[in-house]
């Protein structure tokens, strides 16, 4: 996250930097809210979707492409999508339905045809039939 902050052109002198992991990767796409010092960050804000960094106190910019994916990677917290494309084994056992045989299929089968171009490529994986699909399908992006 540090790395996405810095990219942004740094934060604030209100910012507290404190309230975020910086040690975090973050994935392109993602928003971080840096917040003001004394502002109570929100459960899970820090880890919203989105474009950009943003927050009153904190440094705003493209964040698209300073961030990594690393381990649970797309699993940022409560009504964030899972990315398909990044996700490590633990936050594809998140999703509903999903245990761990079937996130290693998942694994798998982007380690053998590569990114998936769209969440519907989900039902080419052994296991995810339709009504399995149409359940994670608004969990998940790609």
């Amino acid at each position: 996250m540090l790395d996405a902050v810095t990219a942004a052109g740094g934060a604030s002198l209100g910012a507290d930097l404190a309230q975020l992991n910086l040690a975090r990767p973050v994935i392109d796409g993602e928003q971080v809210h840096v917040p003001k010092k004394g502002e109570t960050l929100p459960a899970g804000a820090s880890q919203a979707a989105g474009p950009g960094i943003s927050g009153a106190a904190g440094g705003v910019g493209a964040a698209g492409g300073a961030g990594a994916g690393g381990p649970g990677a797309g699993s940022g917290g409560a009504g964030v999508p899972v990315d398909l494309n990044s996700a490590d084994l633990a936050a594809l056992d998140t999703l509903p339905g999903v245990g761990p045989v079937l996130a290693q299929r998942i694994v798998d089968w982007r380690t053998e045809h590569g990114r998936f171009s769209s969440v519907d490529e989900l039902g080419e994986v052994s296991g995810i039939g339709d009504k399995l699909l149409a359940q994670i399908s608004p969990k998940v992006r790609v």
